[in-house]
């Protein structure tokens, strides 16, 4: 005879966890808290209080604990910027982004409107080669090439960016060179000016006295696993962004410095296990104009949607993986400190110091060898301060996907400070609204608060309410690219 199987069988913990929450009283504000996050995928839930008060009258104006939560906590946005881990976050990641990179290129957010004038370039820095990859070639006219390996690679194949000869393939230049982008960056910024000053025929004194050079860059993957560097470039008065540069400042003399710049700048790695290896960039690199009046192929705003679109990457174009492989109890050290002090092999990774084993992650065989590679290196002590075990799933990689110079526009600081003040402009209108006492204007409040992390990510109930918020998010985004909704 067939036996009753009851509801606690086949609903599963996630259904069940949204009933109870649709049972309580206080559903409604456990999903507005939920919405307010705009699909969030692993918010940090946080414990605490915050309190606004009037010094002069020391009146408690406005309060909230998150005690008073039905679920006791309070839930905030996790801000990662890496699309991989939180498709919300990183869409505002990247919105600030463009407006950061826009604002300098055609003013706005506390930028002179002027800079539109300047001249300016989009720069492309590209790694040198270390060995034959499979590729997509063209002929001077754009026409398709066979690959070196005889074969005509469409567009998504798998072997597109990994050796054509894997045996002599300089893995170990290649994560030397990732290890060094950032710092090789650096030194190019330097060498740019003195190129520039060299090219006009004056002293860096005299060049730095009449110009002033603003740069803003982001970082990007190819396919056999290398960053190089997409740059804004834009010349200004010795005052910033306000006055405008010399006349014999031209986009011609930008395109001749970043050449020699290219050309200079090294970096010297000495090791007894490698030998001696110059970090250089490779040959390839472009200097396009950016048009000021928008009628050429790379205006303002294709350029800042071309940065902030690769401000939210990470290495996944790569191949490789999105999360560390560090064991955590051991820091990657393969032991651990026992309690009479001396070295105890690390139960959790075995002593290999790894989070996981390397011949089991998910990726190509030429990621999988990159981050064998930097985790061969990053055990050799000339390469401590590599931290390359820390980054061997960015392929050594460890600089910041995007950053700029101090004087190029505003900051993402400034601009979630605009937003924020929006957001309270907006909360103080609504309590107008419903008849709540609102702060004045001419008084100075004092806000205390203290806060505590608990953990990350949501409830089972509240998982299922986000991914329909993620579901409607995306639906409308849909519509507005399809232009089916006003913009």
């Amino acid at each position: 005879m067939a036996r009753e199987i009851g509801l606690h069988h086949v609903i599963s913990p996630a259904v069940s966890d949204l009933l109870a929450l649709a049972n309580g009283s206080d559903f409604d504000r456990v999903a507005e808290q939920v919405r307010d996050l705009r699909g969030c995928t692993r918010p940090v839930n946080l414990h605490g209080w915050t309190a606004t008060t009037d010094p002069a009258t020391k009146q408690v104006v406005r309060s909230y604990r998150s005690e008073d939560e039905p679920s006791g906590r309070l839930l905030t946005t996790c801000g990662n910027r890496r699309s991989s881990r939180c498709p919300a976050c990183s869409r505002v990641y990247a919105a600030d982004t463009y407006h950061l990179i826009k604002a300098g290129l055609s003013g706005g957010k506390n930028v002179a409107e002027t800079v539109r004038d300047h001249p300016r370039a989009f720069v492309t820095l590209t790694a040198p080669s270390f060995g034959s990859v499979h590729n997509r070639p063209t002929t001077n006219a754009g026409e398709p090439r066979p690959c070196a390996c005889g074969a005509s690679h469409p567009q998504d194949a798998p072997e597109l960016g990994t050796p054509l000869r894997p045996a002599s393939y300089d893995y170990t230049g290649a994560v030397l060179w990732n290890a060094h982008a950032g710092a090789l960056w650096a030194r190019f910024t330097t060498y740019l000016r003195r190129a520039l000053a060299e090219h006009l025929g004056m002293t860096q004194k005299a060049l730095n006295a009449a110009l002033r050079v603003s740069f803003a860059k982001v970082a990007e993957y190819q396919q056999r696993g290398l960053v190089h560097f997409h740059a804004v470039v834009r010349f200004d008065g010795p005052d910033g962004h306000t006055t405008s540069p010399p006349a014999w400042a031209t986009f011609d003399a930008l395109h001749a410095a970043v050449g020699l710049a290219v050309e200079r700048a090294s970096l010297l790695v000495e090791s007894d296990a490698v030998g001696e290896r110059v970090i250089k960039w490779g040959g390839r690199f472009k200097v396009d104009q950016i048009s000021a009046l928008g009628d050429g192929e790379l205006t303002d705003a294709k350029v800042a949607g071309y940065v902030a679109k690769y401000a939210t990457k990470n290495a996944e174009g790569a191949g490789t993986i999105d999360r560390t492989l560090v064991c955590r109890p051991c820091s990657g050290r393969g032991y651990v400190r026992g309690p009479d002090g001396f070295r105890d092999l690390c139960e959790d990774c075995d002593g290999t110091g790894q989070a996981e084993s390397l011949s089991g992650l998910p990726v190509q065989q030429h990621a999988r060898q990159m981050i064998r590679t930097a985790w061969a290196l990053g055990h050799l002590p000339e390469f401590a301060h590599l931290k390359l075990w820390k980054w061997a799933h960015m392929l050594g990689f460890r600089g910041h996907f995007s950053s700029k110079s101090r004087a190029y526009s505003t900051t993402l600081g400034a601009l979630r400070d605009v937003r924020r003040a929006w957001r309270t402009a907006q909360a103080e209108a609504a309590r107008a609204r419903a008849g709540l006492p609102t702060d004045d204007e001419n008084t100075t409040l004092v806000t205390t608060s203290s806060w505590t992390y608990l953990s990350s990510g949501y409830r089972p109930g509240e998982e299922l309410l986000a991914a329909q918020v993620r579901h409607d998010v995306n639906h409308a985004q849909r519509l507005k690219h399809e232009g089916l909704v006003p913009a």
